[in-house]
């Protein structure tokens, strides 16, 4: 009989040990240093927009928020790399479009399904623009479809790689217009722009950020703000649909997600920092410095965002007849 009583005991202990005490406290979020990656090299305009989320949530929590590169793959890498990750918070992934609207579409197995991120907030959106080489026989881009239908075939155009958003606003225009063009991919926005200037490729869509300040000093032209209303940096630039393209619209923008499953109420309480942050005057001016619009929206309007751009460009790699890799 003893041995019996003792053996409950002994449940009860182990029991005692597996369940918390009655109203013990959570851990309070963060309680480590979190890790944000990037699926892009260094020096990216997402790298610099993510290291500086990081070190203003450094500042706020107390914590550590590091930002760890994983490029290659056309983001697939990092990407994937956070989709498996812990659902805890301690991992977030900071991306611009392609890993987070349309990577699907344009491999057959990207290693993730992007619309089981957990979407925070879109955290900076930037206009994209054509910039085209300073002696380029077309002032207007109603010249340049001219031109482009009287030598078919004849045009080039940069871009980051398969499934870049360079990639697919050229795919869009050529589908808008009738063109068709040569497609030049590189290895980053960089030698693209750089091969722009240089001559060897015709056009490139780049973002304000990098391709106005070579714009003001005579080395490339810009054709068209690829938004739905000007560039208050370059407001003599038309829109596209002034151009004479009606409703042609491309953006670059920056989100920020957390891993499948990560619980909505732990979604919240990031999105509350890191809005409150995006909201400060000190960020809104480094932001705009770099021509970069805060976002900072809810995790709603966040997967609102994500879907019609989804859908978006869904509706180009359609029409263009772009095959999955």
């Amino acid at each position: 009989m003893s041995r019996f009583v003792g053996l409950i005991a002994l449940v009860a202990v182990a029991s005692a040990a597996l369940w918390p005490a009655p109203g013990r406290a959570q851990e309070p979020y963060p309680s480590r240093t979190v890790k944000i990656v990037v699926p892009a090299a260094p020096g990216s305009t997402t790298d610099t927009l993510a290291r500086l989320v990081a070190d203003q949530l450094s500042q706020k929590w107390g914590k550590a928020a590091i930002v760890e590169n994983i490029p290659g793959g056309a983001m697939n890498i990092g990407a994937g790399n956070v989709a498996r990750a812990a659902p805890d918070g301690y991992t977030l992934l900071v991306a611009p479009p392609s890993p987070l609207s349309f990577n699907h579409l344009l491999y057959r197995d990207p290693g993730y399904e992007p619309t089981k991120f957990v979407p925070i907030t879109l955290l900076a959106k930037i206009p994209n623009v054509l910039v085209v080489r300073k002696d380029l026989p077309a002032s207007t881009l109603k010249e340049l479809v001219a031109y482009a239908k009287a030598n078919p075939g004849k045009l080039s155009y940069a871009s980051q790689g398969m499934g870049s958003t360079a990639h697919l606003s050229a795919a869009q225009l050529e589908v808008q217009t009738g063109i068709r063009m040569v497609h030049v991919p590189y290895r980053g926005a960089q030698p693209a722009l750089t091969d722009v200037v240089a001559g060897h490729v015709d056009m490139f869509f780049d973002t304000l950020a990098t391709s106005v300040p070579l714009y003001r000093d005579g080395k490339v032209k810009l054709l068209g703000v690829a938004d739905l209303q000007r560039a208050g940096i370059i407001p003599e630039v038309p829109t596209f649909s002034e151009a004479g393209v009606p409703g042609f619209k491309s953006i670059t923008w920056f989100g920020l997600v957390a891993p499948p499953a990560t619980p909505a109420a732990l979604a919240d309480k990031i999105n509350r920092d890191v809005v409150d942050l995006l909201k400060s005057k000190e960020v809104v001016d480094t932001l705009r410095k770099i021509s970069l619009e805060p976002g900072a929206t809810s995790p709603a309007d966040t997967t609102r965002f994500f879907g019609e751009e989804t859908a978006l460009w869904s509706k180009v790699i359609k029409e263009a007849g772009i095959e999955p890799q």
